[in-house]
């Protein structure tokens, strides 16, 4: 596929807001604007009355930046912004708007500012736009913001917590070895856990087998300590919560595994604690789904409360969490800023890890007093980033690493270096023309017995009612995509996939829609059974009939299927989806190189799913180039933290 320009684009009619005309006909004629922001700028243009075709612009492309995950759009650069033909499916289509008639950045800017629908630096709430620094932000999502960042401002600003320097000292040796670590390098697990005891606030941040659950594990273990130094009666309360049920599962069952480790009294101490949903912790209520029971006026019960997977946490609810949270609440943010962001708008994680906050000497002098080799300086976000890979080496940490720095002759030569955790096919020919004849044989037929074997595997558990090995084999292998639909697309590959299935397994799928082995995918929120939105299960033969098995940290979830409303079969599955779960081999179709998904960190993301084995399906072309493009998010959060 190549970019296409706007002559050569052709925009279905129902894409088409039908009698507009100016620059937002223009830009939704050219497939820039989709008809739901051409209407909402025109009624907000009409309630403000507004007639300048720029503002009107400006508003539409306000409205469209949150679907693509921005919060805002900066005026002087929107026009070089890589754009999406918003007529096409899951975006897979990259559009040339260097022929629009974009207005004048200079006087842009000015139209806004003095436009009565567009509140200026300072000026009071109540109109629907805000302009700061050049960034246009729609009202609601400039208060969010401003929300998130006071609040942080605020935390790391407050007179620290009350710590026992000696007790800490203390423990932090006797919970911390430098086992494994090459001689001068420092311990930053141990200086992540020093700094959250130290602060309210701190952001422990690393890549998949850099030790992150370990740390809380042991955080935890210290701050039980310190607790029980000062001679509080009550236990230490603490919560752990993760965006989706299955990312919330993999924390709990990684922290209490790491409790394991520690010395007898800080792991009684510690305990078998369970996680849950952010939404679950906050209490979701039926008025809406950004309102909760756990909010500014009825604070969090919790004296610690850590978020693991925190590069999936999108502004809003970042903002309704840091506003139910008390004051002298220590909040811990875990996770890895060059995964995908959010669905939903923000890049938080990214933006808090890559802010340049103010330098504290407080907490540097602190740090200090318990560390053997304390850093020469920190900041008062209390940022660590951890290093040292535990887990993965070899060819996949490799190739992370790669990706990170945006090396794109390193990605291809270790893709291709022959490792057998990796496999690199790239397709003779165009998919959506040749379909399975553009991939080399051999890939395939490695492809299709990753497939098969698991399938078989969770099949034959599921009808013997064996809920763990079932649930086991389902994380055995998983084929990701960037889009959902189209020749590099979920659905297409699903079809293959159940084609296969029907092929190698006698009577795959034959027993209607609910069969003990089918594999499962929850594709919205639902509070009721307490899945959410990406959380993968299996039909399970019980006892008591076929039940849907969720695994929930402890004992699997078993839910009647009666029960399960907004589900699907899960042979294939968006990067965006797979966040928070691991595989022991994952297969990637790399989608073409002019795709806007296309990004560094969707092919970090997809790589990092993998514990043992990566099979990459794509051209080189598409490989380097997504190398090389990060996803750049819109957002005021990172400058004025």
């Amino acid at each position: 596929m190549t970019t296409m320009t706007t002559d050569q684009l052709r925009i279905d009619d129902a894409q088409l807001a039908h009698g507009v005309g100016g620059l937002l006909g223009e830009f939704n004629r050219a497939g820039v604007l989709g008809v739901a922001d051409v209407h909402a700028a025109l009624a907000i243009s009409r309630i403000g009355r507004e007639d300048r075709e720029s503002v009107s612009l400006a508003v539409a492309l306000a409205v469209r930046a949150l679907r693509a995950g921005s919060v805002c759009i900066d005026l002087r650069t929107v026009a070089d912004a890589v754009f999406a033909d918003t007529a096409a499916d899951d975006a897979i289509q990259q559009l040339d708007v260097s022929s629009l008639a974009w207005p004048e950045p200079q006087q842009w800017l000015d139209d806004c500012r003095d436009s009565p629908l567009v509140a200026g630096e300072g000026e009071p709430d109540g109109r629907p736009l805000r302009l700061n620094d050049g960034q246009l932000y729609l009202e609601r999502y400039w208060r969010q913001e401003e929300s998130v960042r006071i609040q942080l401002q605020r935390r790391s600003a407050a007179a620290a917590p009350v710590v026992d320097l000696d007790r800490l000292r203390t423990g932090l040796a006797r919970i911390f070895t430098s086992a494994g670590l090459a001689a001068g390098e420092p311990d930053l697990q141990r200086r992540a856990a020093a700094m959250s005891v130290l602060r309210w606030v701190s952001v422990l941040a690393g890549g998949p087998g850099t030790g992150k659950t370990t740390t809380v594990a042991r955080l935890i273990a210290l701050l039980h300590d310190q607790h029980a130094a000062g001679g509080v009666q009550r236990p230490l309360r603490v919560a752990l919560a993760a965006p989706t049920g299955k990312a919330a599962a993999r924390l709990e069952e990684a922290v209490r595994e790491a409790s394991r480790s520690l010395p007898g009294e800080d792991r009684e101490r510690v305990g078998d604690l369970g996680a849950s949903t952010l939404h679950r912790l906050l209490g979701w209520t039926p008025d809406g789904r950004n309102r909760f029971q756990h909010n500014s006026f009825n604070r969090l019960p919790y004296d610690v409360v850590v978020v693991d997977e925190m590069s999936m946490v999108p502004l809003t609810l970042m903002a309704r969490l840091l506003e139910a949270l008390r004051p002298d609440s220590r909040l811990v943010l875990v996770g890895d800023p060059d995964q995908l962001a959010s669905v939903e708008a923000g890049a938080v994680l990214a933006d808090i890890v890559n802010a340049t906050s103010r330098p504290d000497d407080g907490l540097a002098s602190a740090l200090a007093e318990v560390l053997p080799d304390p850093p020469a300086s920190a900041t008062a976000l209390g940022v660590v980033r951890l290093q040292h890979t535990w887990r993965f080496g070899g060819a996949i940490g490799d190739l992370a690493q790669a990706i990170r720095s945006s090396d794109p002759d390193r990605v291809i030569d270790i893709l291709r270096s022959g490792d057998p955790a990796l496999v690199f096919s790239e397709p003779g020919a165009d998919p959506a023309i040749a379909g399975d004849a553009a991939f080399d044989p051999g890939a395939l037929a490695t492809l299709r017995r990753e497939v098969v074997g698991p399938a078989q595997a969770i099949k034959d558990a599921a009808e013997a009612g064996d809920v763990g090995t079932a649930l086991r084999w389902l994380d055995e292998h998983r084929l990701l995509c960037a889009h959902r639909q189209g020749p590099y697309g979920v659905t297409r590959w699903t079809r293959e996939i159940l084609r296969w299935l029907g092929e190698a397994i006698p009577g795959y799928a034959g027993s209607g829609e609910w069969y003990p082995g089918r594999p499962l995918l929850i594709t919205a929120n639902d509070y009721e059974t307490s899945l959410y939105n990406g959380d993968t299960g299996v039909v399970v033969q019980t006892g008591n009939g076929l039940r849907a098995a969720f695994a929930r940290g402890g004992s699997p979830t078993l839910i009647a299927p009666v029960r399960l409303d907004a589900v699907q079969s899960v042979h294939a599955m968006t990067v965006h989806r797979a966040q928070g779960s691991q595989f022991r081999t994952v297969s990637f179709v790399v989608p073409p190189p002019d795709s806007p998904l296309l990004t560094r960190e969707l092919l970090y993301t997809a790589v990092t799913r993998a514990q043992e084995r990566v099979i990459v399906l794509g051209t080189e072309e598409a490989v380097r180039r997504a190398t090389l493009r990060p996803a750049n998010r819109a957002s005021g959060l990172r400058s004025r933290l």
